[in-house]
């Protein structure tokens, strides 16, 4: 159906928004969020008898190319989902081969989404450098939302989508 293929643009397109708003914000507001990076690799807020304190990075040029890394995650994430988004749409009444073949973008951004929120966010910052033991700057729970979301969106987007009833 129609219907479906626009949908999958539609919600490719909102990852895409998503991640566009989070690295406008990243740039904009670059001194509150550096902050954040900043106390996650340095580990300053990790438990006081946490053994795991010789992981942090205190390097300020460390933290900025960090942060900087992200940033640019987050546009290419950005990016590639619009970019996927406006192929799926603009191939939503052709052939199911056709229409399948033009996720490649939406596919692309979504993934290195899931990578950026679940790998970078989650296993680096969670796990290595401690960022659960952190009252104050523990970002796990809405980087969760985000990785499962975006996941949910690409085990949609990568279902096969069939021909067009005529």
């Amino acid at each position: 159906m129609v219907i479906t293929r626009v949908s999958k643009a539609v919600l490719v397109a909102a990852m895409g928004l998503y991640a566009g708003l989070v690295a406008f914000g990243n740039l904009t507001d670059y001194g509150s969020n550096f902050a954040f990076v900043s106390h996650v690799l340095a580990m300053d807020t990790i438990f006081p008898d946490a053994t795991i304190g010789y992981r942090a990075i205190t390097s300020e040029l460390i933290h900025h190319i960090a942060y900087g890394l992200i940033i640019v995650t987050e546009i290419l994430v950005a990016v590639l989902c619009l970019m996927g988004a406006a192929r799926i749409f603009a191939r939503r009444a052709a052939s199911a081969r056709d229409f399948n073949r033009g996720k490649t973008f939406a596919i692309a951004g979504l993934t290195l989404g899931f990578v950026l929120w679940q790998v970078g966010f989650m296993s680096v910052g969670g796990e290595w450098f401690g960022m659960w033991m952190s009252q104050s700057w523990n970002g796990l729970a809405s980087a969760f939302r985000v990785f499962i979301t975006m996941l949910a969106v690409l085990i949609y987007v990568v279902l096969p989508d069939g021909e067009i009833d005529g």
